[in-house]
Formats: structure tokens, sequence, C-alpha cells
């Protein structure tokens, strides 16, 4: 009979799993209690780029959820990370909200394109922009491809669609650092001295929920 396998870390995402927008999930608050009681260590990993990692923690805690800022790994952090790895100057399509995680980050003169989630920066003339720049030979970083996210209003596109295009229209690929990529994971992991096939992953996202991560992760459950 196969060892039954330890488990130590659970990675729980956030945006539609614990809340949408300003609103808790129902019974996400207690959920979350009766999981730390379990005595595995907690890490929240979300493709927000909607919001810097302060303003996100504030509306967690304004949500009654008990969540610290170490404990989250966001999607913003490994753009921030690629970019540095890199040095390179980003042109940066991202959400107002989100420029804080790049503060210190070189921008004149660009040479390279970053794109999240930016609905009012997903116009013609900045996305041309970015097209000119990829033509140019900057590479495209993803700070994720999800086609969609929810919204109390219902799905709204996600960053995915504005990728793809600018992939088709400049015959290039994007090197995307956010969920579900397998060093988004790993990255989260780092700090807890778990092994990957230690660990498991809580999300709502139908395309994570059918890949696994790693060749020895768990593939990502529903909460």
């Amino acid at each position: 009979m196969a060892a039954r396998r330890v488990l130590k870390a659970v990675l729980v995402d956030l945006n539609g799993t614990l809340h949408i927008e300003d609103a808790a999930v129902p019974g996400a608050q207690e959920a979350l209690k009766r999981l730390r009681a379990a005595s595995v260590m907690v890490r929240f990993v979300t493709n927000t780029t909607k919001e810097s990692k302060k303003d996100l923690l504030e509306r967690l805690k304004k949500l009654e959820f008990d969540i610290s800022e170490d404990e989250i790994f966001t999607s913003l952090t490994a753009a921030r990370n690629l970019i540095e790895q890199k040095q390179v100057r980003p042109m940066l399509l991202v959400d107002d909200r989100a420029l804080p995680e790049f503060t210190g980050v070189q921008t004149h003169d660009p040479n390279a394109v970053v794109v999240g989630l930016a609905p009012e920066h997903f116009h013609y003339q900045l996305l041309n922009q970015a097209f000119r720049l990829l033509l140019d030979g900057a590479p495209l970083i993803a700070i994720h491809k999800a086609r969609y996210y929810k919204r109390k209003d219902g799905l709204a596109l996600g960053p995915g669609p504005f990728v793809t295009a600018l992939e088709y229209a400049t015959d290039t690929k994007a090197v995307v650092v956010g969920k579900p990529e397998k060093t988004f994971f790993l990255e989260a992991l780092r700090d807890t001295d778990c092994a990957p096939e230690e660990a498991i992953m809580i999300g709502d996202n139908e395309e994570e929920k059918q890949g696994i991560w790693c060749s020895q992760c768990s593939p990502v459950s529903r909460w």
C-alpha cells in the first residue's frame, strides 16, 4: 500500500474563493478558521492586478479575514521579480492602483511590455504603443492570461484576450508569471520549507482546477 502523503501547506486563491470584490463568499471566514486549526501552513495566492498588496490586505481585513501581508503572494510580486531579474524597463499596462507594487522600477524609454488587468488602459493608442515596442524586439510579460474573472455584476474580460491579441499581432509569445504557471506556485511555497507534493491548492478557476501545476503537486481543487 502506498504511503499516505503528509499535507503541510495549503495555497488558497482569493478573489472568487474567499471573496468577490467587496463581498465575502458566504462561510469563507469560518472555513478559513477551520483550516488554520488544522496545523498546516496557509498561503494566499492571487492573480489580482487591480490593486497593490497593501490595498488588497485592507480589503480582506474589512471583510474580517485574519490574514497577514507576508502570507499573500501575488502575480504582481512575481512580475516585479522577473522585471528585476531581466533588468528591463517596462511599459506597465496595469491598473493605477497596482502601480505601488512597482515603486522604484525604471519605466522611462521602455524596452519591455507588462500586461495586467487594466480596463482603463486597454484602448487603441496604448495597445498600439505596446504593439510597436514588441515589433522592435521588446519582451512581452503577462502577469497572467485569465480569460475572465468574477465581479459582483457577473463575469468580465480578463487580461488574457489582450495578451493573446498582442501575441497574434506581433507573432511573439508572452512570458506568463501568474497562475497557473508552475514557477508561480513554487515561488509561493519558497518560504514554507514545504515540497510541492506536500501542498494542495484551493481555487475556483476551472482551468486551474483541471491542471496540475507541478509534476509532483496535487491538482487544484474547489473550496
